[in-house]
């Protein structure tokens, strides 16, 4: 147990100096200057380029989607998600050992011993596709539903509601990623920094304020003219259509598409929305309560 206690406290530490650094410090994979150089981007694409010309460029809750962004990014994992993590593997790697095993005895293949380009390529899909997996859940089970629907609670969206979703939600995506993604091996945080910000910057893209599908490009990456769809009030089925996080291949294989039309000006939100909070805490409480 005090190895574990040891951990956590390892980890709270350790995190806080790396944030601080990531503050203090710039250096080329600085997450905290990146997520805030490309938020910088997309929304002044949204000022330049608007879709939505009603919507104003402080639309209605930006403040808090903006405070949703950096609290999820870096915060959580602060207070939650980075010793969580820790204990997890360690408590998995105990389990392990119990028989006798180590964690690459039951890894498939590692992409590491790829060449780079190609492992960061197959990781990149191959998560994109568990994300996928997760996201379908968290509308299909109803306790999960109502983790998820703090993401599909903004009436008007921006690139920052991207990062609009209850700290629950956050870690059913860590717990049911880990075991696949570990199976298969995988790079140091400093190997993926930039698949990391491609996915960041597809996610903002997708949120924000603009009416572009990329064209013949659409049936593979998602786009803000489908995504909307997503989002929308009124869907073709109770649990939703258009799961894709980065890429909407997986949307177009698995007939879970839906885009009837140009959706510029459809209602966003669900149906008992009504009952829903509107401040940052009773939302992060809502699961609960419910």
């Amino acid at each position: 147990m005090n190895q574990y206690i040891e951990l956590i406290t390892n980890s709270y530490s350790g995190y806080f100096n790396y944030l601080k650094s990531e503050i203090l410090f710039w250096k080329w994979d600085n997450y905290f200057y990146g997520l805030l150089f490309i938020s910088l981007g997309v929304w002044l694409l949204e000022i330049v380029f608007p879709w939505r010309k009603n919507q104003p460029i402080f639309r209605k809750d930006f403040w808090l989607d903006l405070f949703y962004m950096f609290f999820n990014f870096f915060l959580l994992n602060l207070l939650l998600l980075i010793a969580l993590s820790n204990v997890t593997e360690a408590l998995f790697n105990d389990f392990l050992s119990l028989f006798d095993l180590q964690l690459t005895s039951i890894q498939l293949f590692s992409l590491s011993e790829l060449p780079k380009p190609f492992g960061l390529l197959l990781f990149f899909v191959l998560s994109d596709f568990v994300q996928w997996n997760i996201h379908r859940l968290l509308h299909r089970i109803p306790f999960l539903w109502n983790i998820h629907k703090t993401h599909h609670s903004p009436k008007q969206m921006g690139f920052a509601t991207q990062f609009r979703y209850n700290w629950m939600e956050a870690v059913v995506y860590k717990s049911i990623q880990y075991i696949p993604l570990i199976l298969i091996g995988g790079f140091a945080l400093e190997d993926v920094f930039v698949v990391h910000f491609i996915a960041i910057t597809i996610g903002h893209l997708n949120h924000a304020n603009i009416g572009w599908d990329y064209g013949v490009l659409k049936y593979i990456f998602n786009n803000p003219k489908m995504h909307i769809w997503h989002h929308s009030k009124i869907l073709p089925s109770k649990y939703g259509a258009n799961f894709g996080i980065s890429l909407s291949v997986w949307d177009y294989i698995f007939k879970t598409h839906h885009i009837p039309s140009d959706g510029r000006d459809i209602e966003l939100g669900f149906s008992d929305e009504d009952e829903f909070p509107q401040d940052f805490l009773q939302q992060e409480l809502y699961p609960f309560k419910k």
